[in-house]
């Protein structure tokens, strides 16, 4: 079985989406009777062509060096200079002009749009450090650096703008990706695309909130319709869905009923660079220390005194954007140090997302006295640390359509704790202490039974729990349920 994934969101952040296309990739590549290979595209910009395939005349006309040549472009273009000279910048307002009419007209008569061929071994740097090095271990390098890649040219955004521009003059166009050869296409979310027939499209859903909370996402309107959609565009194809909770899949089911036959849960791996790791506490402070975020970091000059001996952390891995519940918490940790705790730090991981300068204002007082820590880029091999020696792990999110930090807490040996939304509930079970979502109080009591050094028959319960509910995630785990549902799929429909 021939199947192309979606890798467009491996170029680009550390956790959600970006590190499940990884993880998906090297667990696909590494099952029987699968041929894997990932499908290079940019969000916003036309990039290089790519090669024809090796087993045509055109591929084999081009000279080594040229065949090298060409795919040195296609690795600028997906990583454009930071400071363009004049002749790139009026390029680019060129393609950017021309792209639309281009790719809509092309859409507009049915003409496919042809995949480039990207061959990884030459490129394998680029292909490890930019795709895959910010989630799996050094290991995996051979695995996955060598991969093959095909090259689609129509940006996803503007993909997404066509269907949009195109919906009311009878209906969203969207362009038909040339797939013949493949059996599956993988998409990480509703895709802008039509496949060729013979090919399943299958989406990756990872959640519902563009619809049903559509008040809680960055450019509400874009994101919205565009997700709408592509969604049912997708779903009048005939595409299946592979959703990542349960919880997911129900709401797939409350907007579009008719796709419960196509419709199945298949949750989402997490990385084997999660496992319990002891290390003193200078190893934590380094830690705290080098990946500090600079647009927000405290100003006391030196963080040694934020980890001492006996002192305690709460943590939060989450984008920092209104959705994560934030508020709640940093409400919740003040009212734990004035009432009990009063050497209680927190520590926040994570990068800087949409509408963040609020919540980023509300903590300043706390960064400046070092209480309160903010990190980015940290890698898994450090936040298996962080995820060991804090007090407990904090998940407040309002919505969430899986949630890794909580199980990749578990595999740590570290405790949880988490707002009682369904899918925490489906996906942590038992091994969570929950709390009324809105509630710091709530918040705070659930905290202080986690952490109580008097009674810590609870947390150690909620550790052993763990250690026996994350297994459920681990790739052992959820590949098998990858392989049979690939091999469920009906023959597709041919041309």
């Amino acid at each position: 079985m021939k199947i192309l994934l979606e890798m467009r969101p491996a170029l680009d952040g550390h956790a959600g989406i970006p590190q499940e296309a990884r993880l998906l990739f090297r667990g696909l590549t590494t099952l029987p009777g699968l041929q894997v290979e990932g499908l290079l595209q940019s969000s916003n910009r036309v990039i290089a062509r790519g090669l024809p395939h090796p087993d045509t005349p055109a591929y084999r006309r081009l000279s080594i060096d040229q065949r090298i040549h060409r795919l040195s472009r296609v690795v600028v273009s997906l990583r454009p200079s930071e400071r363009p000279r004049i002749g790139e910048r009026l390029a680019d307002a060129l393609r950017a002009t021309l792209a639309p009419v281009r790719f809509v007209s092309r859409a507009a008569i049915g003409l496919r749009e042809p995949l480039g061929w990207f061959d990884g071994e030459p490129f394998r740097d680029f292909v490890w450090r930019d795709l895959f090095a910010r989630t799996l271990p050094v290991e995996d390098l051979p695995t996955v650096a060598s991969a093959h890649m095909r090259v689609a040219r129509v940006p996803w955004n503007l993909a997404h703008a066509i269907g949009l521009s195109t919906r009311r003059v009878g209906g969203p166009l969207y362009p038909r990706i040339d797939t013949r050869g493949f059996d599956v296409m993988i998409a990480e979310t509703p895709y802008p695309g039509r496949v060729t027939a013979g090919t399943h499209m299958v989406v990756r859903y990872h959640d519902a909130i563009p619809l049903l909370m559509p008040h809680t996402i960055t450019d509400k309107s874009f994101h919205q319709a565009s997700h709408y959609h592509a969604l049912a565009r997708n779903v009048k194809d005939g595409a299946w869905f592979a959703c990542v909770s349960e919880a997911t899949r129900r709401d797939l089911l409350t907007v579009f009923p008719q796709v419960e036959p196509r419709c199945v849960t298949v949750h989402n791996m997490v990385s084997h660079h999660y496992f319990p790791e002891q290390t003193s506490a200078g190893r934590l402070f380094e830690i705290v220390r080098t990946r500090r975020n600079q647009q927000v970091k405290g100003t006391e000059a030196d963080a040694m005194r934020w980890i001492g001996p006996g002192h305690q952390y709460l943590l939060m891995v989450s984008t920092l954007e209104p959705r994560k519940n934030h508020a709640t918490l940093l409400a919740a940790w003040e009212q734990l140090r004035l009432e009990r705790f009063p050497e209680l730090k927190l520590l926040i991981v994570g990068s800087l997302g949409w509408d963040h300068a609020g919540i980023v204002n509300r903590f300043r007082p706390w960064l400046a006295s070092g209480d309160v820590q903010m990190l980015e880029e940290v890698p898994a091999g450090e936040l298996r640390l962080l995820y060991h020696h804090a007090a407990a792990t904090v998940c407040p999110s309002l919505g969430e359509g899986f949630d890794f930090s909580g199980v990749e807490a578990m595999r740590c040996g570290g405790a949880v704790v988490a707002s009682d939304i369904p899918v925490h509930r489906e996906i942590f079970g038992d091994a969570a202490a929950y709390f009324e979502t809105y509630s710091p109080a709530d918040l705070a009591r659930a905290v202080t039974e986690v952490i109580d050094p008097v009674a810590p028959a609870l947390r150690h319960a909620l550790v052993g729990a763990g250690e026996r509910v994350s297994q459920a995630y681990r790739p052992e785990q959820v590949l098998p349920q990858w392989q049979r549902f690939l091999d469920s799929l009906p023959p597709a429909t041919r041309r």
